[in-house]
């Protein structure tokens, strides 16, 4: 339902800092500190005008390109709205939900959050929006971001994007794909390999494989390779497991080709020489950059995208080498 913002707003704070600052110059000549200086917890980014502070929390891995792009969008949004952004990240689903739980209990004016394990972000939200604080989705839950008590949504359909990977697969003429997913019950990823399993005529298995450790993730595939030689497609979800998956087969000695979700620098290059079919593209740079610009927008004027009924989707886009070119040089420059 689209509603106004509730009453708590970032304005009343700003006001009494204003008020607070005139009479700390006035009284002893004092300096300012901007809001970045009381930041806590996290990396912030701080702009300037709005008085704002918003929490982005993710479910995104220490070091992980993918998140990376993420972050680097709502950045650029929080940099254009005057936005005091704080952004903080676990893999492991107790632990983000606290990091949600944080930011309530900082007063944060918004917060943006993945929802890879629905169920473990049900209360935290539920705290967000009983404290007035309205929490928008982004990349992952797309079926669970209404139930859940999100305002609005962010990301890619994964059940379309799979679907579409099927297809292009029975237009490659394969036969056997092997779906790789990294983090064993993640919705996303699930999502994407039962959509590849509609659509794809041929056979379609996955694999399960611990992403955290990229030398065990060779091994498994290349050993699965090995076992099959029926497998003449390997599907990956993420570009870092494409590249190691382009490595597996060579160990392997197999003639399987490569196609993944999801796209960064150096998979541009890999989809250019011809290493890696294709990519998916579902553009985590405006993922992050929509979540964090829908609150500021929600809370300066009441906007809701899509109604709250209806998400906003960033892909899928499909990135192939006779396409590569016009993403390259975004990609370079860290923003695809």
């Amino acid at each position: 339902m689209n509603t106004p913002p509730p009453p708590h707003t970032p304005l009343g704070r700003t006001r009494a800092a204003a008020l607070a600052s005139a009479l700390c110059l006035l009284m002893s000549g004092c300096s300012v500190l901007g809001a970045a200086d009381d930041a806590s917890g996290g990396d912030a980014a701080a702009g300037s005008g709005s008085g704002m502070r918003v929490a982005l929390v993710t479910h995104g891995g220490e070091g992980d390109a993918f998140w990376d792009l993420v972050r680097r969008g709502a950045e650029a949004a929080a940099a254009k709205d005057g936005i005091e952004l704080t952004y903080t990240s676990d893999a492991d689903p107790v632990a983000q939900a606290d990091l949600v739980r944080d930011a309530v209990r900082d007063d944060v004016d918004g917060i943006a959050v993945t929802l890879a394990k629905p169920a473990a972000m049900r209360g935290p939200v539920a705290q967000a929006r009983a404290a007035g604080i309205p929490v928008v989705g982004l990349n992952s839950g797309i079926d669970a971001w209404r139930p859940t008590g999100l305002l609005e949504y962010f990301g890619q359909d994964e059940s379309v994007a799979g679907r579409a990977v099927g297809d292009k697969l029975d237009d490659l003429k394969a036969k056997h794909a092997l779906c790789v997913v990294h983090e064993r019950g993640n919705v996303a990823l699930e999502a994407r390999c039962a959509g590849v399993k509609k659509t794809f005529g041929g056979e379609t298995t996955n694999l399960y494989v611990d992403g955290t450790d990229m030398n065990a993730v060779t091994a498994a595939l290349a050993a699965r390779l090995r076992q099959d030689r029926s497998i003449d497609e390997v599907v990956t979800n993420g570009a870092q497991y494409a590249l190691t998956a382009v490595k597996a087969v060579r160990q392997a000695g197999s003639r399987a080709e490569v196609a993944t979700f999801d796209l960064d620098k150096d998979l541009v290059r890999a989809v250019r020489d011809g290493s890696v079919q294709f990519a998916v593209d579902q553009q985590p740079y405006l993922q992050g950059y929509l979540a964090v610009d829908a609150l500021w927008l929600y809370r300066t004027n009441g906007n809701v995208s899509g109604g709250g009924v209806a998400p906003v989707l960033t892909g899928p886009a499909f990135v192939t080498r006779s396409n590569v070119s016009a993403v390259a040089r975004f990609a370079a420059a860290g923003t695809r």
